[in-house]
């Protein structure tokens, strides 16, 4: 049992680290989107491409309010913090009711 509890324990924490890093990637297009940045530049490529799918599927979803602002990265980033602290935080449990 205890090896199930070590690949729960090691997939919380990858999961944790994934979950931490769009976070930061999701900062890094807030940022970029307010200096509106170069979009030839590749590290502006980057955050867009790896943030805008799921932004836009949030996008699709959502009806458009506040006066035309766009608050799918901020949804996306409380989703993310949900994912954090429940998703992660359960697996952590689990894995150590498990040992």
């Amino acid at each position: 049992m205890f090896i199930l509890a070590n690949f729960l324990f090691a997939t919380a924490q990858v999961l944790d680290y994934v979950l931490w890093a769009y976070l930061w990637i999701l900062v890094g297009r807030f940022i970029i989107s307010l200096v509106n940045a170069d979009y030839d530049n590749p590290i502006v490529r980057f955050f867009y491409t790896a943030t805008e799918p799921v932004l836009e599927q949030v996008r699709q979803r959502m009806p458009v309010f506040a006066g035309g602002w766009d608050l799918s990265p901020i949804i996306v980033w409380i989703a993310v913090i949900f994912l954090q602290r429940f998703l992660v935080r359960s697996l952590y449990d689990l894995a150590y009711s498990m040992r």
